[in-house]
Parts: C-alpha cells; sequence; structure tokens
C-alpha cells in the first residue's frame, strides 16, 4: 500500500516517500484504542468515521463511563460525533486488556508526564506497552502516539515483542506516530493536521500509515522510529524556548515603558525570520510544560547538553512565580499588604477553551499567593471547583463584584465569554497581554 492519505486542498492521494509499491499485508478493519484521554478519545472517533471498528480500552471505569455518557472535555461538534460514533456501533468502550487481541491494529495514547522534579514519568507508558506486548498476536499493527524519549518505541515495544517470536516487519508492524492534537484549538484540528510515521521497517511504516492517514490531512514517513519520536522533541522544545523568550521580550519592554504585545505584532509583518509567540502567564497542560524534559532526561544518559533548552524550561518554570511578585507588587503600590490583600484570578484552566487544569499557571499562582497570606478566589466559567493543593480548594465566584477585590489577575481568558465586568475593576493584572480592561492595567 502507498496511498498514506489525501491532500487537505486537493484530495489526490500522497505516497510515502521512499518506499516501495507492495500489496497490503491484510485489510484493516478493526482498530483498539489504548488510553481514551486527549489524544486517544478524538483518534477513536475518526477512525470510526473512516468506517473501522474501533475498541475503545481505558484502566478507568469513570472514564469509560464519562465517554459513554458524553461527559468529556470536547466542543459540541465533537461530541455530538461522539454521540453517534457510540450510538451506532462504531465505538466500543471496555476495561479489558484482553480485547486487544481481537484488533487490527493497537493505537497507544496514554500520558507521558513529569513528576514533582520535572523527571519523566513513565509509570503509564510502560504499563501500556508491557499490556500490548502480552496481548499482541501475529499480524497486528501496532502504532505508539505518546510523545515520549528517543528509544522508546524500540526499548519498549520492538524488542520484548521480539523476544516472544513477534519480529517487528515480519509477525507484526510496529511504528510511532506522534499525536499532534491541539485541545481547543478549532483552526487545526486532528484532520487537517499533517501526521509523522516513523516504522521498524519500511513495511511497518505503511501500515502504520494507512491507520493514521485516515485521521490525518497527509502523513509524512520517515526512516526509524527514533527519527519520529525526536521530531515529536523538537516541536515541542521549538515552541518552549520561543515562549520563554517571548516572555523575557516582555519583561525587557516593560523595562522602556513599552507594549509588549505592540512590539510583538509589528516585528511579525517581517515576512521572513521571525514567527510571533505571545507571552503569557506560563504554560500548562500535557505538552509545553512536560515533553522537552524528556528530551533532557534522554541527553543526559548519553551525556549530552542542551542548555538552551535547560534554561528555557527553568524560565517556563519560574513564570507563575514570577506573576505573583508582580502581583505582590502592584499590590504594594496601592499600599496593600498581601496578609490583607483579596485578589480574584480570571480563568484557571491551562488555556482558553478547555476545561483542563492540569499543569496550570493559574492553580500555581493561586497556591503561591495563598502561602503569601493573600485571600484568593477565582472566576472561570468552564472549570466549576479545583484543588490548589490540600488546604487550598476553590469554587469559581460565577459573578465577580469588583468591590470585594484588591487586584484581578488575568490568567485565562474564554472565547466567547463576557469580561466586560472587569472594566469597573481598579486595577487589573493582565497576564494573557490581550485585554485593555479594568481602569489602571498592569503587565508583568
Amino acid at each position: 500500500m502507498t496511498v498514506m492519505g489525501t491532500d487537505s486542498v486537493t484530495g489526490s492521494p500522497l505516497f510515502a516517500p521512499g518506499l516501495p509499491e507492495q500489496a497490503p499485508q491484510q485489510a484493516l478493519t478493526s482498530v483498539a484504542v489504548l488510553g481514551l484521554g486527549y489524544v486517544g478519545l478524538p483518534t477513536s472517533i475518526g477512525l470510526a468515521e473512516q468506517g473501522m471498528r474501533v475498541i475503545g480500552v481505558d484502566v478507568s471505569e469513570r472514564r469509560l463511563q464519562d465517554v459513554s455518557e458524553g461527559s468529556v472535555d470536547l466542543a459540541d461538534p465533537e461530541r455530538e460525533r461522539l454521540r453517534s460514533a457510540v450510538e451506532l456501533g462504531g465505538l466500543t468502550l471496555t476495561s479489558d486488556p484482553g480485547a486487544l487481541q481481537a484488533a487490527d491494529a493497537v493505537v497507544i495514547c496514554v500520558p507521558t508526564p513529569v513528576d514533582e522534579n520535572f523527571a519523566p514519568d513513565l509509570r503509564f507508558i510502560r504499563g501500556a506497552c508491557n499490556t500490548v506486548v502480552e496481548q499482541a498476536r501475529r499480524d497486528q499493527v501496532i502504532v505508539l502516539t505518546s510523545t515520549t524519549y528517543v528509544g522508546t518505541t524500540r526499548e519498549l515495544l520492538i524488542q520484548p515483542l521480539a523476544e516472544r517470536g513477534l519480529r517487528a516487519g515480519c509477525e507484526v508492524f510496529v511504528a510511532f506516530s506522534p499525536e499532534r492534537i491541539d485541545p481547543g484549538n478549532r483552526r487545526f484540528t486532528q484532520e487537517d493536521t499533517p501526521r509523522v510515521v516513523g516504522g521498524a521497517t519500511s513495511e511497518c511504516a505503511r501500515s502504520a500509515a494507512a491507520i493514521v492517514g485516515g485521521v490525518a490531512a497527509r502523513v509524512h514517513v520517515v526512516s526509524s522510529p527514533e527519527t519520529a519520536e525526536m521530531t515529536k522533541l523538537y516541536e515541542n522544545t521549538f515552541r518552549a524556548v520561543n515562549i520563554a523568550f517571548a516572555n523575557e521580550m516582555a519583561g525587557a519592554s516593560r523595562s522602556y515603558g513599552l507594549d509588549p504585545v505592540e512590539i510583538t505584532r509589528a516585528a511579525a509583518t517581517k515576512p521572513y525570520g521571525f514567527m510571533a509567540f505571545q507571552p503569557g502567564p506560563g504554560v500548562g497542560g500535557h505538552c509545553i510544560p512536560c515533553d522537552p524534559h524528556y528530551l533532557l532526561e534522554g541527553l543526559r544518559g548519553r551525556r549530552g547538553y542542551a542548555p538552551v533548552t535547560e534554561r528555557a524550561m527553568k524560565s517556563i518554570a519560574m513564570r507563575p512565580t514570577a506573576v505573583v511578585c508582580r502581583a505582590l507588587e502592584v499590590l504594594a503600590e496601592q499600599g496593600v499588604r498581601a496578609g490583607e490583600a483579596r485578589v480574584l484570578v480570571v480563568g484557571a484552566a491551562y488555556k482558553p477553551g478547555v476545561r483542563d487544569v492540569r499543569e496550570a499557571p493559574a492553580v500555581r499562582i493561586m497556591r503561591e499567593l495563598a502561602h503569601d497570606g493573600v485571600a484568593v478566589s477565582y472566576h472561570d466559567p468552564l472549570v466549576r471547583s479545583l484543588e490548589a493543593d490540600e488546604n487550598l480548594a476553590l469554587l469559581s465566584v460565577p459573578r465577580p463584584h469588583p468591590a470585594d477585590y484588591d487586584l484581578a489577575l488575568l490568567v485565562t481568558l474564554h472565547h466567547g465569554q463576557d469580561y466586560a465586568w472587569l472594566d469597573d475593576f481598579d486595577h487589573v493584572l493582565d497576564c494573557t497581554y490581550e485585554t485593555p480592561l479594568g481602569r489602571k492595567r498592569a503587565l508583568i
């Protein structure tokens, strides 16, 4: 099989470079997706809409129930697509790992977080790969999509499978194809975004491309799983480094009394050699705060060194603390001490349009403000409650009254929401750099 997908503009077939034309190993009609989180669930929906029989497998019974009921963090159109996939039988749900054996292909979509010391937490990916190896059968296609360190596919899948007598490219077909799903992004959906595939052999790449090509604009085939793994780390480390730099330039601009956003927009008029990144309160979620640490950890094992990335990740980790320091400075300018201050944090989710608070800078900001003695409240129409730590559980304030607070600290503004009430606040610290609301606006 040489067709890897279709061009999103012309609809013409795309071919994997360097792969000889061969007949497909088998007709793929069923796929098991292991892990139904922010990657696995949209992947399952997309595959079901391509006519595949999809088996969604997750260890969490609660997650399976939420998926079945549609009470998951998806936009309304995607929620309707999920309902159709479940009701029409294209997507079935189970917690039984034995169900993997029934599928022609297995797609692994599990989290790859970091721990409190920013070291990669490999429990989920090791557990998932062990399960897949145990359940694997001859002629299956196995595709790992989770962002991870270079060498994972070979170490956790290809080699253990070979020890079972299932050689990649012969008895089974193994590849790495990093996910490129951006939750809440309506402009670049899964179906509009190209995918990279690196197989253990050319036939492995071809078989994997036949799967991911059904839910991607096109497929770009690279020479190995390690190349595909490094590609993903490069993508997200690029973003991390440039976000850290944008934050640095925002601080430099403020030192001169200049507007960082105006400067960024002006620089972006240059049609070459510049890419605009926006400053902000920090980064959260599943990618930017985590993925570069998988690169750094792997390099340490090889005595490699990436000083720019190291410095950028330290800067990103400290950004919420910088926000807190600036907030206390703004309060002090009003003559309000931390122990007497009342601060409303606007936006708890890690980015606009989602309910996800994983690694959210707002949570750390609230926790640090509370530690400094500030009375903290928050408003987020998508996040009704949260626990910043064991001593700080909060409910979103539905209708904040400006008189109740000394400062509104803007972290995440959701699209389509009315924030005009912020105009009545005397003091606003705008960490989004996006709104002129408030009678007196400060920046980081």
